[in-house]
């Protein structure tokens, strides 16, 4: 859950940053390295999500011969 309420933080930081009074060059830099923690992050939560996943087992589906046509000596 710390990686989830991470993101969450994440996201209040890039909604609340346009209105903070930073230059333009800071705002377009903060976003940036903001974007990709964010990216990170989500990763990681993604890895997280399928290592959990229950890895289903294939059906085994068995295929007749179909060589009736040759005769077997």
């Amino acid at each position: 859950m710390r990686k989830a309420r991470i993101l969450l933080i994440l996201g209040i930081c890039m909604a609340v940053l346009p209105y903070l009074g930073f230059p333009y060059s800071w705002k377009d830099t903060l976003f940036t390295i903001l974007g990709f923690v964010l990216m990170f992050f989500s990763y990681l939560l993604f890895t997280d999500y399928k290592k959990q996943e229950v890895e289903k087992k294939p059906f085994d589906n068995f295929r007749e011969n179909t060589n009736f046509n040759e005769t077997e000596i």
